[in-house]
């Protein structure tokens, strides 16, 4: 029947679809083809696209004549390119990047198809042509690449002189320590391997222009981390080094001494450190904005009472600290000089030490007081928070969160997995943040119709709500979430036995600018059957 419908209908149902499933509608059929190939002309006509992300392409056809329609229509003005997890041709690459003069960004992780062979931009034709398109690239991706090898990285980065921010994260880096601190020549460039010698080269040649590394995830030594630090006339001021399990202590401590620039450093994940490493950050990057040190099993308490002495500090992920209580945490982070006052993001998941210190000395109890005064040190100082995450702290509970949630500027907030977390809580936490946006309640049992129906009203603005496997909700909470929250645009209720598809869908009938809403397995569905 469809074939029956004029191109012009068949373009315009087409139209609606993403482009992935554009392009798997152009394979059915001629007529499908050529409608779904006006449908992604039309799309791309749109003036004013300057960013685009194309994931998942592959080698065929119809991908190549997405490539060629972004070439055309946008990539006079395209700015930012993303075709992370993709197999596109190096034909077809090379063809899209010189139809794109004005990038500033290029993202191509775990697009293996491009460097399988070893031989992209080998024809120096190609290369001076592809130089002279990216000329302006400030932001490179090569994230996931495992077949990168010092060659194919040679030629794509001298394409691109004037790269500010490189990520490698996850590459498959090897290293010769006896190479670390000589010299290479050019001679030496593998066509298999990506060496660390052949990274130091090119942070040597590019040390007064690189700013931003993300070396996450590449196993990098102590001894290989401190050989980057010392580059002469390198001044990072972001660096990723997540994962990087080898890395030690002392390691952290010289780069502290040798780049004392960083406003952004992420040392999650690297499981050898102790509190001496952040004893370490925060004597030497006083300027620090950025901070991660989340999956640190050997942080404790005493780590945490170095967090004071930075004072600039935005955005903080402590995530699985196991062994932080919180008592010091409140100590630094809530006393009235010690505070950062522009702290606006903090991570504290899964923090499973985490106990009702976080109020310390905050003596007032009574729920019924929506604005209490701290009488000591408390989290309640850090006004500016506009993100926090409590997920999983089990040891929290109704009480201790009804003192420490007290934020008005608060816009992201998740309270899932919080065993102890009732109704009462929940109304306690509604009239502290009345400014969410975002607010993540997954696997909160207690959580009830009656609590959203007080709840409710207190979050006008909310636009993301996760309420999955809240196993008491029914369809009276969705009407109170229907009443009171108007802008909400993406709601997960799966997995909760007390509502079913009807409501689901009377709900989305009545809030049609709802986008998405996660329903899998309501009503009770049997996952035995259903898996």
């Amino acid at each position: 029947m469809a074939e029956s419908l004029p191109l012009e209908m068949l373009t315009y149902i087409l139209s609606f679809l993403p482009l992935s499933d554009q392009k798997e509608a152009s394979l059915v059929s001629r007529a499908w083809y050529c409608a779904a190939q006006n449908a992604l002309r039309e799309s791309l006509g749109l003036r004013g696209i300057s960013c685009i992300s194309l994931t998942n392409l592959d080698g065929s056809l119809a991908s190549h004549k997405v490539l060629q329609s972004v070439a055309y229509h946008l990539g006079p003005h395209l700015q930012s390119l993303c075709l992370g997890g993709g197999s596109p041709t190096e034909a077809s690459f090379v063809a899209l990047i010189l139809g794109c003069p004005t990038l500033r960004i290029l993202d191509l992780s775990g697009c293996n198809s491009l460097f399988t062979s070893g031989m992209l931009l080998a024809q120096p034709e190609t290369a001076q042509s592809v130089r002279q398109a990216l000329s302006g690239l400030r932001e490179l991706s090569l994230a996931g690449l495992r077949d990168l090898a010092d060659l194919s990285f040679n030629r794509l980065s001298s394409c691109a002189p004037s790269l500010e921010r490189l990520s490698l994260a996850y590459c498959h880096l090897t290293f010769e320590l006896s190479l670390v601190r000589g010299s290479i020549g050019s001679q030496d460039a593998s066509p298999s391997q990506f060496s660390f010698h052949n990274l130091l080269r090119f942070v040597k040649e590019r040390a007064g222009r690189l700013h931003a590394l993300d070396l996450s995830g590449t196993g990098l030594p102590p001894e290989a981390l401190q050989a980057l630090g010392q580059v002469a006339g390198l001044h990072l001021q972001e660096l990723s080094l997540h994962n990087c399990r080898d890395l030690s202590t002392e390691a952290v401590a010289t780069l502290c001494r040798q780049q004392p620039g960083l406003t952004s450093l992420d040392l999650s994940g690297c499981s050898e450190l102790t509190d001496g490493a952040l004893l370490a950050v925060s004597r030497g990057l006083r300027h620090l904005r950025h901070l991660g040190l989340g999956k640190l099993q050997r942080l404790t308490d005493v780590g945490c009472t170095a967090l004071g002495a930075l004072r600039e500090l935005q955005s903080l992920n402590m995530a699985e600290c196991c062994l932080v209580s919180g008592r010091e945490l409140a100590q630094t982070l809530g006393s009235v000089h010690g505070s950062p006052p522009h702290l606006t993001s903090l991570s504290l998941a899964y923090c499973s030490s985490l106990k009702s210190h976080l109020e310390l000395e905050h003596r007032a109890s009574d729920l019924k007081d929506p604005c209490p005064e701290p009488q000591g040190p408390s989290l309640l100082m850090l006004q500016a928070l506009q993100e926090l995450d409590l997920t999983a702290c089990s040891k929290l509970t109704d009480a201790s969160l009804a003192k420490v949630l007290q934020f008005p500027q608060l816009r992201q907030l998740s309270l899932s997995l919080l065993p102890a977390l009732t109704d009462m809580g929940l109304v306690a936490v509604a009239r502290g943040c009345p400014s969410l946006e975002r607010l993540a309640l997954s696997h909160c049992s207690h959580l009830s119709d009656e609590g959203w129906a007080q709840a409710a009203s207190s979050w006008p603005r909310l636009q993301h709500l996760n309420l999955s496997s809240c196993s008491q909700l029914t369809e009276q909470t969705l009407d109170a979430i229907r009443q009171a929250c108007r802008q909400l645009r993406v709601l997960d209720v799966a997995m909760c036995p007390g509502i079913n598809m009807a409501a689901v869908r009377h709900f989305q009938a009545q809030l049609p600018q709802v986008s998405c809403i996660q329903s899998r397995f309501v009503g009770g569905a049997d996952l035995t059957l259903t898996l």
